[in-house]
């Protein structure tokens, strides 16, 4: 097939032939790059179920995207033959590589974990390889470890392959299981890969025979020698690490391959330590001669100019959702509390410069992308992530700090305890990676992150329930997280946590219509209950900040703020709410830093970002206003309120018709229910001589308040551009008397503009204590 045209692609070379095909060289003419073509053999390709088995190998493999997998371009067929354009990768296989030269011990694990990181990604989207062996492993020119031909992989939920070709795998390197022919799953890739990496430590395949019958009893009966007989220096967790994966017994091993990783990461940094150790032993020779060309060094520096200082590197962290390993989906709650229960223990750390919030982390839950690619979205410079597994009253957390410049791991470790300790997990994983970090922590915060919480075990996972369902802030959800709060505040009533989580559910009650005085009185009983227990408790502070900043009383309000962001500097919630007190107080370029930090925390989370466009807006910064906006409907474009602010500003700069149409998108994606847009469309309407249309909102809104919703303000506004002065105060006045959140717009909003110097609007500016 040499020099033939087939389709677009013109074959170059043949590379080689497996199991499954031959595999050509060749051009895609059509795109310009070099890609390998790998073709069914002739005498399957009458024989429909090994067309199917080709075709299964192509779909499976065209899930995957992955660096340390080799990609699938797209399929194709010429004159009835089948073919698969796959990338092609320059380098030479993993058995190659062996046969050639012994791996150093550090190179070994380096190359394993990347076939981790490569499985890890595949068995994510349910594809077990099947075939994992160094003949399937291709050593890139450039480094990088890329897994090859996924010729027995399959999906699992669908029928089980045949016996006669679930042996078809190179029997020194399957599982027991697979060579019986029974059903696998990932732990057959897990036992595959340990055999891979007993042979790259040691040169020897760990079983032994010289035909099959032999190598079958090897496999099923017999212990491998230890490393520590072909290689010397064999560190003890390395050692550990392969015994688990050749485990005979599927439970005995490793049952993910992230926990593989997880031990394999911190044999790793056991023997960087070691080589780092030897490597300072080496340096002493030269470090009179360095100290010597420092001082010369620092004479220099004294008779230049100075330049600006060095910046060091930003102590920044995202932790993404721990993923749930448990046998029970029931158990996301349990592994979405431990990763926010982590995120707030670490940014109550003030050497850590930035830890991303929840809402904004939770966005990667089912991602694919890279450590690098997430590093970038977010800007920071590490990543922990992790796993759980629950099992009766044990628990077991995988978790890794990876450095995003190289993906390199800065600490692992796996923490096998029972549910009473977790609380000392989140503790350890908190002041490991602060020690990883090199941030240092005050005695108060180490003490707050150390202090155990509850100690019943029940209670814990109610109020884990509680803020599962905050987390959602949908009507329903939050009047289920106070059931969960309540139950777990009956298992323990000291539990200050369960105390702030239903203060934090009181609190935004009365953002969806329903009565403010009730629930306000609520939260704040709920907040002033967690503080007596534990005064530490940003959550808590916050919440009463509101509160107070609801009843007027804004030097209160701001003292508590500035407290709650003090105790946890990373609650991104705190800054958020505080700038929009800065805001009413008119001190907008303060508020900007607020908002801005709280973007910076919680960069994707769509309220946090409305939040900065607001200030924007009432700072007259429109164009930047817009493009905040833009960004916002960039993450959700079914995200109503950035439509809405939108709207607000095409309205200041007297554009309606866009005006107009950004209020009908935002109510249109709140379904009609947001009373605010209504204000906001129908006071539009008033402006460009739509009366009849003014008039009609203002009906819809005198039904909100039939309905006990509290919407004299939204009113008010849509009687001042009908003209109707009197009423406008008249409705202000009793917005005020009924504590309306909308009141706070009164001293920055642009569309108050023109009545400001009326000396009623200055009158009830003195009645809210925002005018002297």
């Amino acid at each position: 097939m040499i020099g033939q045209t087939i389709s677009h692609y013109t074959i170059l070379e043949k590379l080689g032939e497996g199991g499954m095909g031959m595999v050509y060289k060749a051009e895609d003419t059509k795109l310009k790059r070099i890609v390998a073509l790998k073709f069914l053999p002739k005498e399957w390709e009458a024989h429909e179920p090994e067309r199917a088995r080709f075709m299964q190998e192509a779909q499976a493999a065209s899930a995957l995207n992955h660096p340390n997998i080799c990609a699938i371009h797209a399929l194709g067929e010429h004159e009835e033959h089948q073919f698969i354009d796959m990338e092609y990768v320059e380098g030479r296989t993993l058995r190659t590589l062996l046969e050639e030269k012994e791996l150093l011990l550090h190179k070994a694990i380096d190359m394993a974990l990347q076939i981790c990181e490569g499985l890890h990604a595949a068995h994510k989207k349910g594809i077990v390889h099947r075939d994992i062996k160094p003949d399937n492993i291709m050593v890139t020119d450039e480094g990088p470890v890329k897994i090859m031909d996924f010729g027995l992989a399959k999906l699992r939920g669908t029928s089980k392959l045949t016996k006669t070709h679930s042996t078809l795998g190179t029997i020194a390197y399957m599982s027991p299981e697979q060579a019986r022919g029974e059903e696998v799953d990932q732990r057959s890739d897990i036992f595959s890969l340990g055999a891979v990496l007993y042979e790259m430590i040691t040169g020897r395949r760990p079983f032994k025979g010289e035909h099959e019958a032999a190598m079958m009893y090897s496999l099923m009966n017999e212990t491998p020698e230890p490393l520590a007989r072909y290689k010397s220096n064999i560190p003890d967790g390395l050692q550990r690490v392969v015994e688990k994966a050749l485990s005979k017994e599927q439970k005995e091993r490793y049952q993910h391959v992230d926990e593989m990783m997880a031990d394999l990461r911190r044999v790793q940094n056991t023997i960087s330590g070691g080589m780092a150790s030897k490597a300072n032993k080496s340096k002493k020779l030269w470090i009179v001669v360095a100290a010597v060309v420092f001082l010369a060094a620092v004479g220099l520096y004294l008779f230049y100019p100075k330049s600006a200082p060095i910046t060091p590197t930003r102590k920044s962290i995202a932790v993404l959702p721990f993923k749930n390993l448990s046998d029970s989906k029931e158990d996301e709650y349990f592994s979405d509390g431990l990763t926010e229960d982590i995120i707030t223990q670490l940014s109550k750390i003030s050497g850590i410069d930035k830890v991303i919030a929840r809402t904004s982390v939770m966005r990667y839950k089912q991602t694919d992308k890279s450590i690098r690619d997430i590093g970038k979205e977010l800007d920071v410079t590490t990543i922990l992530e992790g796993s759980v597994r629950r099992a009766g009253n044990q628990v077991r957390v995988v978790a890794q700090l990876i450095d995003v410049k190289n993906e390199g791991h800065l600490w692992a470790d796996t923490y096998d305890k029972e549910m009473t300790q977790v609380f000392a997990i989140q503790s350890d994983v908190a002041q490991q990676i602060a020690a990883a970090l090199e941030a240092k922590m005050t005695p108060a915060v180490k003490k707050s992150i150390e202090k155990k919480q509850t100690e019943n075990t029940e209670a814990y996972q109610l109020y884990l329930k509680g803020r599962f369902y905050w987390n959602k802030r949908t009507l329903p959800d939050l009047q289920k997280s106070i059931e969960y709060f309540n139950q777990a505040l009956a298992k323990d009533h000291d539990y200050a946590l369960a105390y702030a989580g239903l203060a934090s559910s009181y609190v935004i009650l009365p953002a969806f219509g329903l009565l403010i005085e009730e629930y306000y009185q609520k939260a704040e009983e709920a907040a002033t209950k967690a503080l007596e227990f534990d005064s530490t408790l940003a959550e808590a502070h916050t919440v009463l900040a509101q509160i107070k900043e609801n009843h007027y009383d804004w030097t209160t309000a701001e003292r508590i703020y500035r407290r709650a962001i003090e105790l946890n500097p990373g609650y991104a919630t705190a800054r958020q709410w505080y700038s929009g007190l800065l805001n009413t107080l008119g001190r907008f370029d303060e508020a900007l830093a607020e908002a801005g930090r709280a973007v910076e925390l919680d960069p994707l989370s769509l309220i946090i970002n409305y939040n900065l466009s607001r200030t924007l807006l009432y700072m007259r910064q429109y164009q930047q206003a817009v493009d905040q906006c833009n960004k916002g409907i960039e993450l959700d474009p079914n995200f109503p309120w950035s439509y809405s602010v939108r709207g607000n500003i095409a309205e200041a700069l007297g554009k309606y018709d866009e005006a107009i149409k950004d209020y009908q998108k935002a109510r249109l994606l709140s379904h009609s229910s947001d009373p605010n847009t209504i204000g906001d469309i129908g006071a539009v309407y008033a402006r460009t001589g739509r009366r009849d249309d003014a008039v009609k909102a203002l009906r819809e809104l005198d039904e909100y308040t039939r309905q006990g919703y509290s919407v004299s303000y939204y009113m008010a506004y849509v009687y001042y551009r009908l003209g109707d002065e009197d009423r406008t105060f008249a409705l202000l006045e009793k917005s005020i008397h009924a504590h309306d959140t909308s009141v706070m717009d009164l001293s920055g909003n642009p569309i108050w503009d023109d009545l400001r110097p009326d000396p009623r609007f200055v009158a009830l500016l003195k009645k809210v204590g925002l005018r002297k």
